[in-house]
């Protein structure tokens, strides 16, 4: 470990876990959707296509807002974006409860996704400032796990909420969470420990439109940025449109479950991720040569059971062929999390959340693009989702041969980093330009 590695312990778990909490807030608010996609159509009176704008507008929003909320963190500091995070989602949460039109609902959720995308960005960083770096891989899979944990109260307890005492207070109820997560937040949460600030932190960091170009510019400069956003593009979005919007209704109306046994497939699917990035956290921690192969084998697992379900002969897939499907898919959140440990040890630690916003663009981009391309399939071809659904198979392919162009650079350039950094760990002013590499020399 560096001698200027954040020293982890129970304080830094401690605020770590208050910014989780915002986050874990914010995928329930950003997946209840998911579970309430059929209510909403019958609630606004609209078809496929507008039933996924709403979920497409929200991802705009969100990927949009990563560069930015990217420069926020890394110019003011975790707090001050986590705090305007969870007013604008818990705002746009309680406006969706509210709202009696569809142009109204839709501005709520864009104003939600605005809020959401201010909360992972931040909780990375919070990760990257209070642990050391060699823990960088595992604590990014916790909180991406956590994330799924939020999936899975809209799954187990929105959608029978939502049921049983209906739109307006279910919806109303669940905006509650936010403000009960500022408390904490407001009061208690720190940006970094005690004589450990970022660079930018003590040389002012630059200024104006001079410093977002440079931090864009020397962020993408990086083929360790660039392929950790291709890494996060290629595996995350089968799984996020699946759990988002179009999981409950290709069950339901495609392969004829009803609503509780969809329910329990979503779930599984939550579970599913929960347990595999626990073991993917600890496979890329310890071996960081499993990075690829991990991504790719996930990439190719996925595309196997979405093809076997699609071509299946007759009308249904089995159930234990739904069931594979569902655990596989779970993967795919884990997956996506190897983007950044890529883009990590690419960059200093005063361009982190830059470069984490860049990575976190790629699978957002991937879901707002399938999400509107199956919805317009839908409608297009009367609700063949066999048709729709292949647009996942598209995508993958674009991602892999960019994964596969980018991947020889990336680590050439982190193998000679890593020679550099060997030798001057006693160099303060080295080990800190180059966090997260003399970290993984220590596994």
């Amino acid at each position: 470990m560096s001698a200027l590695d954040p020293p982890g312990g129970r304080k830094a778990f401690a605020v770590w876990g208050i910014g989780v909490a915002v986050y874990f807030v914010a995928v329930i608010f950003r997946t209840s959707l998911g579970v309430a996609g059929l209510d909403a159509a019958d609630r606004f009176h609209v078809n496929a296509s507008a039933l996924a704008t709403f979920s497409l507008l929200q991802l705009l929003v969100y990927a949009g807002m990563q560069i930015p909320v990217g420069l926020m963190v890394d110019r003011l500091g975790t707090k001050k974006v986590l705090t305007l995070g969870a007013v604008l989602f818990t705002v746009g949460q309680l406006g969706f409860a509210l709202s009696p039109s569809y142009g109204m609902a839709l501005a709520a959720r864009a104003l939600l996704g605005c809020g959401d995308a201010m909360t992972f960005i931040s909780v990375l960083r919070l990760g990257t400032r209070w642990f050391p770096a060699r823990r960088g891989p595992l604590m990014a899979q916790l909180a991406g796990l956590v994330g799924m944990a939020g999936n899975l109260v809209s799954t187990l307890v929105l959608a029978p909420v939502l049921h049983g005492v209906g739109w307006v207070p279910a919806f109303a109820g669940s905006a509650g969470a936010g403000l009960i997560v500022l408390v904490p937040l407001v009061l208690f949460l720190r940006d970094h420990p005690e004589g450990h600030e970022p660079v930018a932190a003590v040389r002012g960091g630059g200024a104006g439109g001079g410093f977002v170009r440079r931090q864009i510019r020397e962020s993408w400069a990086e083929p360790g940025t660039r392929l950790g956003l291709w890494v996060h593009f290629t595996t995350q979005f089968p799984a996020m449109v699946f759990l988002l919007l179009w999981g409950m209704p290709f069950l339901v109306e495609a392969q004829g479950l009803s609503r509780t046994t969809a329910g329990g497939l979503l779930t599984l699917v939550v579970a599913s991720n929960m347990a595999l990035g626990l073991v993917y956290g600890q496979v890329v921690g310890r071996r960081q040569s499993s990075r690829i192969p991990l991504a790719l084998g996930t990439v190719g697992l996925t595309a196997l059971l979405w093809g076997s379900v699609l071509v299946y002969p007759g009308d249904r897939a089995p159930m234990w062929l739904l069931i594979t499907l569902c655990l596989v898919l779970g993967g795919c959140g884990p997956a996506s999390m190897i983007g950044f440990d890529f883009a990590r040890p690419a960059n200093p630690a005063e361009r982190q959340g830059t470069a984490s916003g860049i990575t976190n663009m790629g699978g957002f981009l991937a879901s707002m693009t399938t999400l509107l391309a199956v919805g317009v399939l839908l409608d297009a071809t009367g609700d063949n989702y066999r048709i729709a659904f292949s647009t996942v198979f598209v995508l993958e392919a674009l991602g892999v041969a960019q994964i596969l162009r980018l991947r020889p650079a990336a680590l050439a350039r982190e193998t000679a980093r890593t020679r550099i950094t060997i030798p001057a760990q006693s160099a303060p002013t080295g080990a800190e330009s180059l966090p997260g590499v003399a970290g993984r020399e220590a596994r």
